[in-house]
């Protein structure tokens, strides 16, 4: 079945919150990051034939925009994306490629008003309690939480539960086959992001049945709920 983001539980129109959510598509999203183009598509392929259709291209490479370019046009299933935006510039880039959403490290009012303008739904980036609250505050309700395990991991993101429940999390940063349960097992967490499903040797070696293994494994962590 193809991936399509679902609709985001809140909120007003115009909100950021009004946007599909990507949380929902499947508990891991891979962190891609792609040097060279040509390994774009299979590597998409793979990762949505093991069950992450998410998938978050980071834009830490120059072939990054091209690699986006080419999922989006090459393999229909995948709800491709783009990761480390920094900048409005790198926004309209992401976009103009194909961005189905866009994920930031962190966040500033300038970009966040140019991602909320892009039309697509994004993840800004947070690691503190003030930083949540203050994108409550401008209507947004979806986050990445940002490095995970060094700013506090599950302890600090189970904290948060109780007095900011309307804060939905993708935590991404030190997230392994391992610990990444314990983050889908919060009710905070719609899902993790992670590259353990992409090892190195794979991606340079084109080994993409290994990746679709892996990736299969890692969409079958499920969210266990108590």
């Amino acid at each position: 079945m193809a991936a399509t983001p679902s609709p985001s539980p809140s909120s007003a129109p115009g909100s950021a919150a009004s946007a599909p959510s990507v949380l929902g598509l499947a508990p891991v999203m891979p962190v891609v990051v792609i040097d060279d183009a040509a390994d774009a598509v299979p590597l998409a392929r793979a990762l949505v034939a093991g069950g992450l259709p998410a998938i978050e291209v980071t834009l830490r490479t120059p072939a990054a925009p091209a690699a986006i370019r080419a999922i989006a046009d090459a393999v229909p299933d995948a709800v491709v994306g783009a990761g480390t935006v920094i900048t409005p510039a790198q926004v309209t880039e992401a976009v103009t490629a194909g961005a189905r959403f866009l994920v930031s490290p962190g966040w500033t009012d300038t970009l966040l008003d140019a991602m909320r303008a892009s039309g697509v739904p994004f993840l800004p980036g947070v690691s503190t309690t003030s930083e949540v609250v203050a994108l409550l505050e401008r209507g947004v309700r979806e986050m990445k939480f940002f490095p995970a395990q060094a700013a506090g991991g599950t302890a600090y993101l189970r904290s948060l539960a109780g007095p900011l429940p309307q804060a939905l999390f993708c935590p991404t940063g030190g997230i392994g086959a391992a610990n990444a349960p314990e983050y889908l097992a919060l009710p905070n967490v719609g899902c993790v992001g992670g590259t353990w499903m992409l090892p190195g040797d794979a991606v340079a070696s084109g080994d993409w049945s290994r990746i679709e293994a892996l990736a299969r494994e890692a969409a079958g962590l499920g969210r266990p709920r108590g």
